[in-house]
């Protein structure tokens, strides 16, 4: 049994990479519940966010992987929801940082900008790293209350 189901989704850009991420995720022993696309045909990756994000906050899953061209649109759409921090990755470093610091739940990818290897190893990062706490939850916290 997989010790978690990681939510993914992706427009079309990100296609081609959700799918070598779902791979990965299922290579590493992880449930995944793929929100979509199914193709590299253009669809609109507002959509896609918010499906990942509504997953994340009904609690269908606790974590997320969102994939466009840069990770910047998926993650505005998906960080319209108070109950996500998204966060646009780019290395190693700003994944796991952003886990330990942050408390992240959505790693945002840009498929244009980052090679499969490196968007595999974000991933790994980002799932093997725990939130730190301490001096960081007082500002995860002032995030939600944020609005």
């Amino acid at each position: 049994m997989s010790p978690e189901t990681i939510g993914i989704a992706a427009d079309h850009a990100g296609f081609e990479l959700k799918e070598l991420l779902k791979a990965r995720l299922s290579d590493w022993g992880y449930g995944v519940l793929d929100l979509g696309t199914d193709s590299t045909q253009s669809v609109d990756y507002p959509d896609f966010g918010k499906a990942l994000a509504d997953a994340i906050g009904s609690g269908r899953v606790r974590r997320g992987v969102a994939v466009c061209g840069t990770g910047i649109g998926i993650s505005i759409a998906a960080n319209r929801n108070p109950k996500i921090r998204a966060a646009v990755c780019h290395d190693v470093t700003s994944a796991r940082l952003t886990r330990l610091h942050n408390d992240a739940n959505v790693l945002a990818l840009g498929a244009r900008l980052v090679g499969p290897e490196t968007a595999s190893d974000c991933l790994k990062a980002f799932l093997d790293t725990e939130f730190e706490g301490g001096r960081h939850a007082r500002r995860v916290d002032k995030l939600s209350a944020v609005g």
